[in-house]
């Protein structure tokens, strides 16, 4: 849900709403906004799903949802869209997760059919967001862009670096009025009544920062539950090269470790992903940083 903040305050934090009714705002270099639209249309479905070389997509994929931070000195972008994340599915390509035999019924479109789960099901996926230069200083963002390739004519690729620092959680947990705050969901799936699988990213901008978190959920009701979790943060005018730090938590567990270790098993306890996080065991955590270039 996008924030009202008063005029007065972005102001005086140096910041200025997008024109022309766009979600979003400038702030200290940024340009950060939100794009939202429907989910896609059956065409649209065949499109992505040649391009992406599978026959299966989650059941509500948001092709035009979208949040884009920009870098305007430098025209590096950092974007997240369901696209790109789903390229990631399909490369990882996890085997299935095992459904109790009493529900695989479930996927089954028509009463006849044979379930054949022979493919990642639950869409889970490595994306932790895309980045590129834009040479072509005209160059927008729109849908058509991110089904391309990063490292196409006009755009140049950056490089993460493994870091030791660590995001400032006490920083980001003082109070500062919040100027812009939005969520967008990238795709979702019940998995025939299953489960869930859900991939979202919210931002939220403060005077003094911008910090996102792209999250990954998901529960196969008595089976499993996975978590990956992606956090950038970048603090406005604190080093000399504009710096943006990213760190990456995995956690998983089955439903038959967490009943071991006492916790209950009720799937309204498990419902909610930030209530329950801790309870799951870090497969893979790392923290990454990303130097932006002042000029292009």
């Amino acid at each position: 849900m996008e924030t009202e903040v008063d005029k007065e305050i972005l102001k005086s934090s140096g910041a200025e709403l997008l024109p022309d009714g766009r979600r979003g705002l400038r702030i200290h270099g940024w340009e950060i906004e939100t794009l939202r639209g429907t989910i896609l249309t059956s065409l649209a479905v065949e499109e992505w799903e040649s391009k992406l070389q599978t026959s299966h997509l989650p059941e509500m994929v948001f092709g035009e949802n979208a949040l884009v931070l920009k870098h305007l000195g430098s025209n590096t972008k950092i974007h997240f869209n369901a696209f790109d994340a789903l390229a990631g599915w399909k490369q990882e390509g996890l085997p299935p997760v095992e459904v109790p035999a009493a529900a695989q019924w479930k996927f089954r479109s028509k009463p006849s059919q044979q379930v054949i789960l022979d493919y990642d099901y639950t869409f889970t996926t490595p994306y932790c967001g895309s980045e590129v230069i834009e040479k072509d200083k005209e160059a927008c963002f729109n849908v058509k862009q991110v089904e391309r390739k990063a490292n196409t004519k006009g755009e140049g690729s950056l490089q993460w670096e493994n870091c030791e620092d660590q995001i400032d959680l006490a920083a980001l947990s003082l109070k500062e009025p919040i100027l812009f705050y939005d969520e967008v969901v990238l795709y979702e799936d019940e998995l025939a009544d299953n489960g869930v699988s859900l991939l979202t990213v919210k931002v939220r901008v403060m005077p003094s920062s911008w910090f996102l978190l792209l999250r990954f959920w998901l529960r196969v009701d008595g089976v499993l539950m996975r978590l990956r979790e992606t956090r950038m943060h970048y603090v406005f005018g604190k080093d000399e090269t504009p710096t943006v730090l990213r760190e990456n938590c995995w956690r998983e567990a089955t439903f038959q470790s967490l009943s071991a270790k006492g916790y209950p098993v009720d799937l309204a306890v498990y419902s909610d992903p930030s209530s329950i996080s801790q309870r799951l065991p870090v497969i893979k955590q790392t923290t990454q940083k990303l130097k932006i270039p002042r000029k292009v």
